[in-house]
Order: structure tokens, then C-alpha cells, then sequence
């Protein structure tokens, strides 16, 4: 039975992802066949995130460096769930997912996704 609580956080998240958010999107890239070859075909999903500078004291050099974003992505209407080596496009900028957290507390409703994105440098 869906928690009508964790729908009330979906909503909530949804709605200050649209006030102060962007409209972006979630790149995944298919790797090619592994007996035919050829190239990965990449799948382009709308989104609406918001990017956003860690705090100075979640940055340690080696897993959260300077140039990483922190990402929320509303999970109303997104048909994917973001992973490890998407690519999320906000204002022309790509990050590369490095981790992902769904935050899906009761194992039915996905309140909001929280990415690690990386610039590639």
C-alpha cells in the first residue's frame, strides 16, 4: 500500500524543482552490440533538475571534488530512473552521473532522484 505521506514529499519536491529549477535532460547511451559491434545508441529523456554547488564541507578531494554538482531530479513524469553513467544535461552542461540515489522509502513511490554529477575536465 502506497504511503500517502512519501506522495505529499513527491509533490512537494516536484513543485520547488519547478520554481527553481530548470527544464534539462538524462542522457543514457546504450552500448553497442557485443557480436555485431557498431555504436552505443543514446536515448535522450526530458527532465526537470536542479543543479547544485555541494556544501564546502562535503568536499573532500577525492569522491566529492570542487567541480561536482549536486543534482535533484523531479521523478514526476521521468521515465527513467537515473544510474551510474547517465548524463544529465542542465543549461548546456553535462554531468556525468557518479551516483545516484532514488530516495524510494517505502519501495513503491520515488520521491525525488539525488545525483552526483561530474563535469568531464
Amino acid at each position: 500500500m502506497v504511503n500517502s505521506l512519501y506522495i505529499r514529499l513527491q509533490s512537494t519536491a516536484q513543485r520547488l524543482i519547478e520554481k527553481y529549477g530548470q527544464t534539462g535532460t538524462i542522457k543514457r547511451v546504450t552500448p553497442p552490440d557485443p557480436v555485431l559491434g557498431g555504436d552505443g545508441t543514446e536515448t535522450l529523456y526530458p527532465a526537470k533538475l536542479v543543479p547544485m554547488t555541494y556544501e564546502q564541507r562535503y568536499i573532500n578531494g577525492t569522491t566529492i571534488l570542487t567541480s561536482d554538482r549536486q543534482i535533484y531530479v523531479s521523478s514526476v513524469g521521468l521515465a527513467v530512473v537515473p544510474r551510474v553513467g547517465d548524463i544529465a544535461i542542465a543549461g548546456g552542461v553535462e554531468y556525468h552521473v557518479i551516483a545516484a540515489d532514488p530516495n524510494n522509502y517505502d519501495g513503491q513511490v520515488n520521491v525525488v532522484f539525488i545525483c552526483q554529477g561530474r563535469t568531464a575536465t
